[in-house]
């Protein structure tokens, strides 16, 4: 197979430990639901950019005997794999190193594809879909779940957590990323020559203590962070003025009786004709 450029030269997020326990949130249980009544014991699955391997795992016991094989391009997110298969007692999962765009796999060789918050931060999406596609079998589907930026929410807003979310929006599309993600699978992937598309959007909501004191420590030590702040205001997305406004909004939101956070999601599934 020819040597493509790779899907993305940068990653918007980084692996900062915020980043990463964010990521350890998600399951398969809770984040791929919609998938999940697809599998069955036998099948082979991939999980492009799998990241830690939290969802990968529950994909993995769905269909063990058959094996899940996850790919991300950072080398640390597939060690953290690595050990929670291991900790799950998940060995029918096997993580690689790997280019999303260039995947070390034969030609329909897969029966189920799957990827979350994956194909919004991509540059290239038509040629992520175009391998997932090589490597599906005739028959085989695919499961994306991706982000609704401009229907997530932080509420109460103290008239400008909003803007939180725009300058986050601002951070990805200047790393030629894709905030509607979650709206534009339903297009993306037809373009991409699948069929049957079925299409629905759901909410991770936060809103027990726990929730909101991980949001809260997450907006301070990741979303207004030096390293993203710094960036949002070189490429004109804020100024420090509004970050520091952000930032008090947030230790008013944490003590707030009302304080919940919703995150949207658009989720499809299509076959591989």
């Amino acid at each position: 197979m020819t040597q493509q450029t790779p899907a993305t030269s940068d990653y918007t997020m980084g692996f900062s430990e915020e980043m990463i326990e964010s990521l350890r949130r998600y399951t398969a249980e809770a984040s791929a639901a919609y998938l999940l009544p697809y599998l069955r014991p036998g099948l082979r699955v991939l999980d492009i950019g799998c990241g830690p391997g939290n969802i990968s795992v529950g994909l993995a016991k769905a269909v063990a005997p058959g094996h899940l094989h996850g790919v991300d391009m950072e080398e640390s997110q597939i060690e953290l794999a690595k050990s929670v298969a291991k900790a799950n007692g998940q060995d029918n999962a096997i993580f690689h190193v790997g280019d999303i765009v260039d995947l070390p796999f034969e030609d329909s060789f897969f029966d189920v594809v799957h990827c979350h918050n994956v194909l919004m931060h991509i540059p290239n999406t038509a040629a992520v879909l175009a391998e997932a596609k090589r490597v599906l079998k005739s028959g085989g589907i695919i499961g994306c779940r991706e982000m609704i930026c401009e229907s997530s929410f932080t509420h109460p807003d103290f008239g400008v957590i909003r803007k939180a979310w725009d300058m986050f929006e601002d951070l990805l599309a200047a790393d030629d990323g894709h905030p509607q993600m979650g709206k534009e699978l339903k297009n993306r992937i037809v373009e991409a020559g699948f069929t049957n598309v079925r299409m629905d959007v759901t909410f991770d909501i936060y809103n027990t203590p726990e929730d909101i004191a991980f949001i809260h420590t997450f907006a301070n030590k990741w979303f207004l962070s030096p390293e993203i702040t710094d960036a949002a205001i070189k490429y004109g997305a804020a100024t420090q003025e509004l970050c520091d406004a952000i930032l008090n909004a947030y230790d008013r939101w944490k003590d707030h009786p009302g304080a919940f956070c919703g995150l949207a999601f658009g989720e499809a599934i299509a076959g591989r004709p």
